[in-house]
């Protein structure tokens, strides 16, 4: 039989597993041999057949079942695991032979050879490449320690921008890598060990190829099976797969959807048994599912941080599942079993040998916490150590090539841990005695030895001889031939995608319709807040009048119909799918620019609905042209318009490398919007500098078409405008009147729609479809550009840890100085010193816990899909002051939930006892209790010791002195060696702590407010190397030698870290105990326990974790036939475990319970005042360093004041200059829109940051999140307004004298400012989430700016509407603007805005006008003349202002009622974040009812 590893088997394909996928009804003879089942046929022939065919098939029915295609029967299913476990212990080293027992004549080497003989018979191979590594290296710019920027930066602009200069001239490049070397042949696993930073990230990225994030370039030579780097990348990409840290995924789609999308992907043309398209998606998700056990999670959403979805385990299987699905030959995968428990990251471990075993593919793998059963799975092994390379070989011989240099390796230590712990100068080693002084203690030393070994020597000679074995040209043959098989007709020859480009694009728009189908809230909220608009504009604006008196009105229509689906258009941006585009790019899954054009048809459906019954309500309702034409002219062009804006904005979004600068320019983009639709603004009054702006916008064309639509040949009476009119002119002839409107003649007593439209716009009705052709060329224009930018534009911007320090602070300086001399000895020094263990013991010392904290027949209930579904089972134990309790299980067994039940910390119903001394806790309980979260959730803007010192004086009591608190957070830094980044910024990942760093920071967070009841920790060592996850529980070793409680939720703890636990509570899925009690010395107390039970006995080499989990069936694929629940609750352990807590009850219930606080505790450990000063010191330090979130509202409000004041500069004193007052005024208030958005992104963070961690510690009344999140927002407003206030008010050159602009100045610059950031924070507080927030304010502010009196005047709003006109606060704002800058202004009109007529015969213009002048507005230009009478509408600006219903009387009035506004959103803000987040207030669940009333109708029948 052929070998997996036969020579035969290196030509290429679709790779391997394609053997194992569906039959088809339309086979030809030679595979209806296949799936036939005779008597005849060797067991390998029968598996083989009922793996190629449908389930029908493989259940030997007769009959063609499409319910079925894809799916494995149980029988199939169970055969796939049992061969999935035996490939799994098998390596390259144990040969090309499979020894598995035969179940029923299963030869599981048979069957692989039949798989693989079915591929190479139909010309379809397995491509596989091995990988070499010569003297690699790599660096990038020295940025472990830089400077943090505040807000002084910008103060001290031109010293910053001399500073930067200054420092990337300065600028160092750091050597991440140096000479590495590396040899793996093609089904080989190679194990990466380091610390963190030690440079094992970088060393996969550079095998991936994933090099352009290192600024210095890439050295060395790196090559494919004689495919050199740049070429494999050129043009095999596909596979060469980097497989990131980070699960991500998006959330709304189900595990079956992200599985089929990935292998749609890379399904290849040429196939197995020429299996249809969908018999091979189907088939090879299930194999998938069944190796790593997710399918009975086809139906769950993935889900994320936020959005419920499957467990944090499972998550990570579907993300190993979609890389495999990605078919690469090369895999490199970066910590993938971080948040995995012990059984499932060993079973991670066994499928990647599966499919190297299977595939012949190549594996690199960094596992931060590899135990021995996961080290044994693979071949190779390199070890790093700052960058450099100090072994590299066989797995086996690891041990013995450090043991020669007198390293020896701790009994019960894995030898991973072993390999780890040499690279750190703190780690635990045991030399051997007399090398105590030659064994290596540096990186360089340990580098040195390594170049000098004969291990090197032979690796290099191992890969001198590979290099002449493979043959480069051979192999890139069998790649061209192989993807030639793969691609699909019409794939350029280039291209290595699997799949044409617009079938990636049909691909990426149904898996589009999917994600909006997953979270349809989202589409329902925007289509229900346009029709609540439509209705209450088109009801704004209805039955507008047919005379002139509602031409304005019907522009105003259609200008606000474009707006708003403008405003739609910026709700829409969004960075949540960059990194999901960023790893789908590494996988070659698809053209990012496929997923930007798909993103666009997708959404195009959806967006549709919600237009399209916002037109037809608000056209109808506001009396616009009731004919077919003009109707669906508007619906054309909206549409057009809407769909080319919603684009420009993505385009835009696409350009920019984060949210914060995407809306500063979509701010700008937005403003040019509003200006330029030449509503506002019309062409003959735009400034030269400027008017470009309205030719390069869509807006302004399909504003154009569809005023044209509406007032073609419309005519127009002239209404209340005939001048002149009233008492003594009764019985004037036509020639002697005018229409006192844009377009009049005289003696016509109508205005002609063209007229008006092409006097007052310069538009003309032959434009109408000139436009069309318009609108195609800016939507294609914008969707091209979009996709190329997403195309070539790395969609996440990468970058390597960097600490960075308070501005001020002493910096943290690397000591690796290559001249000093005596650098080993200083590390010698640190390495044999222990200084910290007596003043650890010293500061531990008053940490002794007070109480008894027990637990008993603890149950957990939530609803769930109309029923309810129990996560915990009559749960019981105890922690005693003193002893480390550790709570294990498998993923989704109940750990967290069990820690966040007895914390305090969930919602449901929660049944029985817990108890402190053996009486209820009281409200001071979670103060009083530490509970480290598994998410490391901080403050990004503040220190480390700032961060603890929060900490120490919100949760300590108020009587003890600051100077003690601070004494005790000093201790705390040195006990947890955080000294040399205590004054670091904790910032974000990748800019900020390290892992490593922020765990450490979330356990001092909580040891810093000295809990004197018990310590919850949930997976302390969870994304921790070996090395960091001792110290992790070294420290709480001592913290419990002190006499603290410690409960602690742990993943995958070597033997070493588990029996550093004094007792254990074991769980199983279904939240039941499976045991409780002691662990023993060794392990023997629990081990004994499972082995008396019918485990089967545990080795002396073997992780007693590892073993347990096994024991109880815990993993993806696992099961036992004992119920171990059952076997707990009928044990002698179960018995003695319950009479314990009943008598620890009993006993302490007996005593006194003399509390510390008194006998009515406090909830909070301060008082409100001491809360407040502290909290609004954070605030202002944390908005201080946000120089992002300033630098973009300083843009905003700078930029955007410029615009709007030399956009309407001088308006001069005509008619057409009053109104583009009025708008200069409100535009200035619509800018508030996109600022709020910013407040709303900024305090979005801080709420999620208190609600998480903060308010479950009763750290500080939730309150105080409010206030002083909206004092910290008013100086930077007060400050960044002023400027507008000088950027606008100034150009446009009107009442300069301080009565005037102090007064705007003092409405502007502070009132609005009060009001509008209360108004912002309002609207979030009542929100659930972002996005549903910007839609909520997008809906609010549409509805105070439509209200306000300028779009529709009060005099031409229906009754009914007038009451909102006096509620919106925008029309009080917009009265005193305007009213300040009209008041007094003379008004002299252009000749085109004089409206001419005839005065009667024998009568002078003035005296003919006289009367009407006496009781009207307006002046006659030429009083004397006897003909051509010009008259003009008004004389003064306040003529204007009682127009739209103002007057600069109101003034201060006004300035009373902002008072009454500005405290209304204050008070708002506590009221609706007390209903929606502190009183557990929700929504009735429209879903869950009616299946509840189902459900009592069933009953009832």
């Amino acid at each position: 039989m052929n070998s997996i590893y036969d020579t035969n088997s290196t030509a290429s394909s679709a790779s391997s597993e394609v053997s194992f996928h569906g039959g088809s009804e339309h086979l030809k003879h030679r595979e209806k041999k296949h799936r036939e089942i005779s008597e005849d046929d060797t067991p390998a022939d029968r598996l083989t057949k009922m793996l190629t065919s449908t389930s029908d098939v493989a259940s030997h029915t007769s009959h063609a079942s499409h319910a079925t295609v894809g799916m494995f029967s149980p029988d199939v299913a169970s055969k796939v695991e049992s061969l999935a476990r035996e490939l799994s212990r098998k390596t390259t080293k144990d040969g090309s032979q499979l020894n598995c027992e035969p179940d029923e004549g299963f030869d599981a080497a048979a069957i692989i050879g039949s798989f693989v003989r079915d591929a190479d018979e139909q010309g379809i191979h397995i491509r596989k490449a091995g990988v070499t590594l010569e003297n690699v290296g790599c660096s990038g710019f020295d940025a472990s320690a830089l400077e943090g920027a505040t807000f002084g930066n910008i103060l001290c602009l031109p010293y910053t921008i001399y500073k930067g200069i200054k420092a990337k001239r300065q600028a160092k490049m750091k050597q991440i890598l140096q000479n590495v070397n590396c040899l793996a042949k093609a089904g080989e696993m190679v194990l990466v060990l380091g610390r963190p930073g030690a440079g094992c990230s970088s060393f996969l990225k550079v095998t991936a190829g994933e090099i352009d994030q290192f600024a210095g370039g890439v050295l060395g030579d790196i090559a494919y099976d004689g495919i050199p780097q740049k070429e494999m990348m050129k043009h095999y990409k596909a596979d060469v797969i980097y497989n990131g840290e980070l699960d991500v995924h998006f959330p709304y789609l189900t595990v079956q959807q992200t599985l089929d999308f990935a292998i749609a992907c890379k399904t290849p043309a040429k196939r197995v048994n020429n299996v249809s398209r969908s018999e091979y998606i189907a088939s090879t998700r299930e194999l998938y599912a069944t190796i790593f056990g997710l399918r009975h999670t086809y139906h769950t959403k993935v889900g994320n941080d936020f959005v419920r979805g499957v467990s944090g385990g499972e998550r990570k299987r579907v993300s190993i599942a979609e890389a495999l699905a990605a078919k690469g030959s090369i895999y490199c995968w970066d910590n993938a079993t971080r948040g995995l428990d012990a059984s499932t990251a060993l079973e991670y471990a066994r499928a990647i040998r599966i499919m190297t075993n299977l595939l012949g593919s190549t594996a690199f793998v960094t596992i931060y916490q590899a135990s021995e059963n996961i080290y044994e799975t693979f071949d190779k092994v390199v070890v790093l150590y700052e960058g450099r390379q100090i072994y590299y070989g066989e797995i086996d011989d690891a041990k013995d090539y450090f043991a020669k240099m007198g390293y020896l390796c701790p009994p019960r230590q894995v030898t991973a841990e072993f390999l780890t712990a040499l690279t750190d100068p703190n780690g635990l080693h045991q030399v051997k005695p007399g090398y105590e002084d030659k064994v290596p203690r540096s990186a360089e030393e340990f580098e040195t030895l390594w170049l000098n070994s004969p291990e090197y020597q032979q690796l290099l000679a191992d890969i001198a001889a590979y290099k002449t074995e493979v043959d480069g040209a051979r192999t890139k043959e069998i790649y061209n031939q192989s993807m030639a098989d793969e691609k699909s007709k019409g794939t350029r020859k280039k291209s290595y995608y699997t799949l044409t480009y617009w079938e990636q694009v049909r691909l990426c728009t149904r898996r589009g319709f999917q994600r909006i189908y997953g979270n349809r809230d989202y589409t329902v909220i925007n289509i229900v807040s346009a029709v609540i608009q439509s209705f209450v504009s088109g009801s704004m604006y209805y039955n507008s009048p047919s005379s002139t008196n509602g031409a304005f009105t019907r522009g105003g229509v259609l200008y606000f119909c474009l707006l708003y689906y403008s405003l739609m258009g910026l709700a829409n941006i969004s960075f949540d799918h960059r990194p999901i585009l960023q790893k789908h790019k590494g996988y070659s899954l698809y053209h990012p620019s496929a997923e930007a054009l798909a993103s666009t048809i997708s959404g195009f459906p959806f967006r549709m609905i919600g237009l399209t019954l916002f037109l037809i309500i608000i056209y109808f309702l506001a009396g616009l042209h009731t004919n077919a034409g003009s109707f669906f002219t508007v619906y054309l062009f909206l549409t057009m318009c809407s769909e080319a804006i919603t684009n420009l904005f993505d385009m835009i979004s696409a350009g920019c490398d984060n949210i914060a600068q995407a809306n500063s320019i979509s701010g700008i983009i937005m403003l040019s919007i509003s200006m330029y639709s030449t509503y506002m603004i019309q062409l003959p009054s735009m400034r030269p500098w400027f008017k470009w702006i309205s030719y390069i916008l869509p807006i302004r064309y399909a504003f154009e078409s569809m005023l044209n639509a509406e007032f073609h040949g419309r005519h127009m009476d002239c209404g209340g405008t005939l001048v002149p009119t009233g008492p003594g002119y009764e019985n004037v002839a036509e020639e002697n009147r005018v229409c006192a409107f844009v377009g009049s003649k005289p003696g016509q007593s109508w205005v002609l729609g063209d007229d008006y439209l092409k006097l007052q716009f310069q538009y003309e009705y032959k434009h109408t479809w000139r436009n069309f052709g318009i609108m195609w060329c800016f939507l294609l224009g914008y969707m091209v550009i979009k996709c190329v930018v997403t195309e070539y534009k790395r969609p996440v911007k990468g970058g390597g840890d960097a600490l960075i320090f308070k501005k001020g602070a002493k910096r943290f300086q690397l000591k690796h100085d290559e001249e000093a001399a005596d650098g080993a000895s200083d590390l010698k020094d640190k390495y044999s010193s222990n200084t910290t263990s007596t003043d650890d013991d010293e500061t531990f010392a008053d940490m002794k816990a007070t109480g008894v904290f027990i637990w008993r027949d603890v149950c957990f209930t939530i609803p769930y899909d109309g029923g309810q579904r129990r996560l915990l089972d009559n749960v019981s134990g105890y922690c005693i002051p003193g002893t480390m309790t550790a709570l294990m299980g498998e993923s989704g067994a109940g750990k967290t939930t069990l820690l966040n039940t007895l914390a305090q910390r969930n919602v449901g119903v929660i049944t029985g006892d817990m108890l402190v001394n053996g009486h209820p806790i009281d409200t001071s309980f979670e103060r009083r209790t530490g509970y480290v979260q598994q998410q490391d959730i901080h403050i990004a803007e503040m220190t480390v010791r700032e961060s603890l010192r929060f900490s120490a004086r919100m949760r300590r009591p108020q009587h003890i002195p600051d100077a003690e608190k601070l004494d005790y957070v000093e201790k705390i830094i040195q006990v947890l060696n955080m000294e040399e980044y205590a004054e670091a910024l904790v910032g974000a990942l990748g800019s900020g702590l390290n892992v490593e760093q922020r765990k450490k920071l979330s356990i001092g967070v909580e040891l810093a407010a000295k809990p004197d009841l018990l310590l919850f920790l949930d997976e302390p060592t969870s994304g921790l190397d070996s090395q960091s996850s001792w110290a992790i529980i070294q420290l709480l070793k001592k913290l419990a030698a002190s006499g603290q409680s410690i409960l602690c939720t742990i993943h995958q703890p070597s033997a070493t870290l588990f029996e550093q636990f004094d007792r254990l509570l074991l769980l199983k899925k279904g939240g039941q105990t499976v045991y409780f009690g002691d662990i023993g010395e060794n392990s023997n107390t629990v081990l004994s326990y499972f082995e008396r039970n019918g485990a089967r006995k545990c080795s002396a080499a073997e992780n007693p974790a590892e073993y347990i989990l096994e024991a109880i069936g815990a993993g993806a694929t696992a099961s036992v036939k004992e119920d171990w629940y059952d076997t707990w609750c009928s044990s002698t352990e179960f018995v003695s475990t319950k009479n314990k807590v009943d008598n620890l009850i009993a006993e302490l219930s007996s005593k006194e319970n003399k509390s510390e606080l008194g006998e009515h505790p406090s909830k909070y450990a301060t008082s409100y005042l001491f809360q407040f000063r502290h909290v609004l010191i954070r605030t202002n330090i944390t908005f201080w360093r946000s120089l992002n979130y300033l630098m973009s509202k300083m843009m905003l409000m700078t930029v955007g004041g410029l615009y709007i004041g030399f956009t309407f500069y001088d308006p001069g004193n005509s008619y057409t200059g009053l109104q583009n007052t009025l708008f200069a005024a409100f535009i200035s208030i619509i800018l508030s829109a996109p600022s709020m958005n910013q407040i709303q992104a900024r305090a979005i963070a801080a709420r999620e940051l208190y609600e998480v961690r903060e308010s479950k510690s009763n750290m500080f009344h939730w309150s105080l999140l409010l206030i002083t999140q909206y004092l910290s927002e008013v100086p930077y407003h007060l400050f960044f307004s002023a400027i507008f206030f000088v950027s606008s008010y100034f150009p446009l050159r009107n009442h300069f004298s301080a009565k005037y602009s102090a007064v705007y100045y003092l409405n502007y610059s502070i009132m609005f400012q009060f009001y509008y950031i209360g108004l912002g924070l309002l609207v979030l507080y009542m929100s659930p989430n972002l996005q549903s927030a910007n839609v909520i304010l997008g809906l609010t502010l549409s509805f105070m700016i439509a209200f306000c009196g300028v779009v529709q005047p009060k005099s031409l709003l229906p009754g009914f509407w007038t009451f909102m006109w006096k509620a919106s606060p925008y029309t009080y704002f917009v009265q005193n603007l305007v009213g300040v800058l009209l008041h007094d202004k003379p008004v002299i009109c252009k000749k085109k805005e004089l409206n001419y007529f005839e005065p009667p015969s024998g009568q002078t213009c003035g005296e003919y006008m006289g009367p009407f002048l006496q009781r009207a507005t307006g002046y006659v230009a030429n009083p004397n003349a006897t003909e051509n009478c010009a008259y003009c509408i008004y004389t003064v600006g306040d003529d204007y202002l009682a127009h739209i219903s103002a007057s600069y009387s109101y003034v201060w009035r006004n300035f009373g009622f902002y008072f009454a506004y500005i405290f209304f959103n204050l008070f708002g803000m506590v009221v609706v974040y007390y209903i929606f987040h502190v009183s557990g207030f929700t929504f009735p669940n429209p879903i869950a009812l009616k299946n509840k009333l189902f459900r009592r109708r069933g009953n009832k029948n």
